[in-house]
């Protein structure tokens, strides 16, 4: 103490509140029950995605055991309203609860009207992506409202997550990752990749 002034008090910094890890699970639907390597024309890839939209989960797709665990203890499971997609999440985790939601649904194609050319329906596929991304959506949702779409849907698993620590959702392939690059964005972390593979899973973790 000098001149009778009190010494100044050294008191504890106190250490920001972290927030608890929480972790988002997008898991793309097993097998349908459809062909998958018809070679078609335009008007037949046509036919094919109402087919493939309306098709449910082949009997003989199982769940990896790994993903079985993953949920065992979970009371929830999201999923789109599409029969592929709920039927998979039932198969995967038949204890759960499942939330099953159109905004969950997979990103819409159209098949392009190109007279003469014949090919495999999964050639078509990257097509008809690569020109939704260039604006041809004659009758379906376009690229932008589907972005739309995808925050809203990481906005209610994030929701849920921060609220039990995990949040799973069943869909579709091409939609997880417009789901994921919008998590990115909002600074989660990413394990595993996006592939088209059934069964297929990738983590998003924030909170670290």
């Amino acid at each position: 103490m000098l001149a009778g002034l009190p010494e100044r008090l050294s008191l504890p910094l106190s250490a920001p509140p972290i927030s608890p890890p929480v972790r988002i699970v997008l898991i793309r639907h097993g097998q349908p029950r459809i062909a998958l390597r018809p070679r078609t024309s335009h008007r037949g890839f046509a036919t094919y995605i109402d087919d493939y939209e309306a098709a449910g989960l082949d009997p003989a797709s199982l769940p990896p055991q790994e993903l079985r665990d993953l949920v065992r203890e979970l009371d929830t499971v999201f999923t789109s309203d599409r029969p592929r997609s709920h039927q998979s999440a039932k198969a995967m985790a038949p204890h759960a609860q499942l939330i099953a939601d159109p905004l969950f649904a997979e990103a819409p194609l159209a098949s392009p009207r190109i007279p003469w050319l014949k090919m495999q329906v999964a050639k078509w596929a990257v097509l008809s992506r690569i020109l939704w991304h260039a604006g041809f959506h004659p009758r379906i949702e376009d690229a932008r409202t589907t972005s739309a779409r995808a925050a809203r849907a990481a906005d209610i698993l994030t929701a849920r997550a921060k609220a039990k620590g995990v949040a799973v959702l069943v869909a579709h392939g091409y939609f997880n990752w417009m789901i994921g690059r919008e998590l990115r964005r909002r600074g989660f972390s990413r394990t595993g990749m996006h592939q088209a593979r059934y069964w297929n899973a990738v983590t998003y973790q924030s909170g670290t």
